[in-house]
């Protein structure tokens, strides 16, 4: 064997070796985050240093009755039309063609198996140069849409099946978070969790404790919620719930949690806030609840709130319960003071 022919191998084993060591590392670092919107970020920003791409996407599933696959809108590079819808039903031929078949594609490969492009056709103006989809199980749970190389052309067969490594990771981990999603997401609502919200409260705790910087809890009570069970029925009860909880999600920052606390109560975590700051968060969702129009049958409702709003007070709170105690207890001398209203703890 020539020299050169035993430094080609050793070349190749070093690179297969040094590839090894990076899925491991890739490994640990889509596992070490179950929050959603940053796995995403790092499945993207892992696969565009790893090819060298100008251009990555991603498309998961919003929910399990959900029929079609979404596009992140944390996408890097494609550029979008931003009236265009780019969701990809679950049953397009192409979806089901990944399920089967585990490899990487092209639209021309695609093209060339159906026709057409088998249910991608919202694809066609991304030009993509390589889909890879993301399978557990034998389910597909996303599709990557990858660019151009920056050095190459083409991706070679050791490159795409190193990204198919790769998307065995991110397809577990996507799993793995969508699991957690589930488990701490009320269906009804989709807000957190009680267990959740108190699991992130005593985090949160220790960090103000810390870091002094203030943290805020808010309670809130839908008034006369009985009368719209008793009145109405509960399937319009159920209504009313999903409608204050889709504004209170959407008062709330990226780093607040909301969460369903019981029935028809709901809890607030605001960090950095102090109780001058989430009054006014309070009072904006007051007066967004009392100005929403909710019709159940052709029966059209109004809907108040009563909110009790707590500061986390280090001396005082030595555990949760007492800064959701005072929120909430705060929150029933508004309703026994007229409901519709927001008061703070002193």
């Amino acid at each position: 064997m020539e020299n050169s022919d035993i430094a080609q191998i050793r070349d190749e084993y070093e690179k297969q070796i040094f590839d090894l060591k990076q899925l491991f590392e890739i490994s640990k670092s889509l596992n070490s985050t179950l929050d959603y919107g940053i796995l995403i970020e790092s499945i993207l920003y892992t696969i565009m240093g790893q090819m060298k791409v100008l251009k990555a996407a991603l498309y998961t599933k919003k929910g399990l009755d959900s029929t079609c696959f979404n596009l992140h809108r944390n996408f890097k590079g494609f550029e979008l039309e931003h009236e265009h819808d780019y969701s990809i039903p679950e049953d397009a031929p192409a979806m089901r063609l990944f399920a089967r078949e585990t490899r990487c594609w092209t639209l021309a490969e695609i093209r060339l198996r159906f026709g057409n492009l088998g249910g991608l056709e919202v694809l066609e103006s991304m030009e993509p140069c390589l889909l890879v989809p993301l399978k557990a199980k034998g389910v597909v749970n996303g599709l990557i849409l990858l660019g151009e190389q920056i050095i190459c052309d083409d991706f070679s067969p050791y490159e795409k099946d190193y990204l198919l490594n790769i998307a065995i990771l991110a397809s577990i981990a996507i799993s793995n978070a969508f699991l957690f999603e589930m488990t701490t997401t009320d269906m009804m609502t989709r807000l957190r969790m009680k267990h959740y919200f108190y699991t992130v409260l005593l985090d949160k705790m220790v960090e103000s404790a810390f870091t002094e910087k203030p943290l805020s809890v808010i309670m809130c009570d839908i008034d006369h919620f009985k009368n719209f069970n008793d009145t109405y029925g509960h399937s319009c009860g159920d209504e009313v719930l999903k409608s204050v909880a889709r504004l209170i999600q959407n008062q709330t920052r990226s780093a607040d949690v909301a969460a369903r606390y019981g029935g028809e109560e709901f809890c607030m975590l605001l960090p950095d806030t102090d109780a001058a700051a989430a009054e006014i968060i309070a009072e904006r969702i007051r007066k967004g609840v009392e100005a929403m129009a909710i019709e159940y049958e052709g029966q059209k409702m109004s809907i108040t709130l009563s909110l009790g709003v707590a500061q986390y007070d280090p001396d005082r709170d030595l555990n949760g319960k007492s800064v959701i105690d005072r929120a909430d207890k705060t929150m029933y001398l508004a309703k026994q003071s007229g409901r519709n209203k927001v008061m703070v703890a002193r």
